[in-house]
């Protein structure tokens, strides 16, 4: 049973919602949705490599609003067998954390556990929950001091996710 005092105390370290992101099997025809009929700007676009597969991923920005576009670059992709398994659609959901340690560790006691290690960089950490058993959403915790997205992090959240054979 859930400790209904953790669970309120861990939405106090919750600021609000930092991205979503959304798994696509043409990231140029949904960067050209978002852009066009959406007025979202394109702030970056990388490839990410991890031991046996990869990524392509778009940040678009409108307003406070982020999405990020996330599509596999072979079928061994972990977006790929997302998309296989569930299809195209909502990928993860990041909430940004004021402190992202204490926010794990209430995580931890609650009964919920991290897929990957901490991934940091310069203003930025960040770490992959198991998805919900429930709904299957994925739930991503984020702080940022000033960061932007890494390729660094993004590149370790990747490999741990693939080491794991998870999407």
């Amino acid at each position: 049973m859930m400790d209904d005092t953790l669970t309120a105390s861990f939405s106090d370290l919750i600021l609000g919602i930092d991205h979503v992101a959304i798994a696509v099997e043409d990231i140029a025809a949904s960067i050209s949705w978002y852009t066009t009929t959406l007025g979202f700007s394109l702030a970056e676009k990388n490839d990410v490599s991890g031991d046996h597969s990869g990524m392509m991923y778009a940040v678009l920005i409108s307003g406070a609003t982020t999405i990020v576009l996330v599509q596999g670059t072979s079928p061994a992709s972990q977006v790929s067998k997302f998309i296989e398994a569930k299809g195209t659609g909502m990928h993860h959901i990041a909430l940004a954390v004021s402190n992202l340690d204490e926010a794990l560790k209430r995580v931890s006691q609650s009964g919920g556990k991290a897929d990957t290690p901490i991934a940091s960089d310069a203003g930025i950490r960040q770490a992959f929950l198991q998805r919900d058993p429930v709904t299957g959403v994925r739930i991503e915790l984020i702080e940022r001091h000033g960061g932007a997205f890494s390729e660094q992090n993004v590149q370790i959240l990747f490999k741990a996710l693939e080491a794991k054979n998870l999407y």
